[in-house]
């Protein structure tokens, strides 16, 4: 009975800790989102923005280091945060990418793959 409440609260943990990555991710997204807003058209709000919310994405990766290795935490919230960013890029902001870029891309979404599937393993 004790090894089953056990696993029960380290899978609660677990998921508490994805959970925050995913504000984390979500987070810098839209920080960033609003610093290249306020970088290509001026005003101060996009900065403010952008400060409040990658400081509550620092947040909550920090968060979300409790339960997962930060080295995974870190690649999951990079790489996910930049290919979010590149669809925000594109279709917000009209960006164009090369196919190197398309590829690198993708390369990325492969390795983030492995990283978390590898994180799920060891837990």
């Amino acid at each position: 009975m004790h090894t089953q409440v056990h696993s029960q609260s380290r899978a609660r943990g677990g998921l508490i800790a994805w959970a925050c990555l995913t504000v984390a991710i979500v987070a810098e997204v839209v920080g960033t989102s609003f610093m290249a807003d306020a970088a290509r058209h001026g005003g101060y709000l996009g900065y403010a923005v952008m400060a409040v919310a990658l400081a509550i994405s620092y947040y909550f990766l920090a968060l979300s280091v409790r339960g997962i290795a930060v080295g995974v935490a870190y690649a999951v919230w990079e790489g996910l945060g930049l290919t979010l960013l590149t669809v925000v890029g594109i279709v917000v902001f009209k960006d164009s990418l090369s196919v190197q870029q398309m590829i690198g891309l993708v390369m990325a979404a492969v390795g983030i793959v492995c990283v978390t599937l590898g994180e799920a393993h060891t837990s």
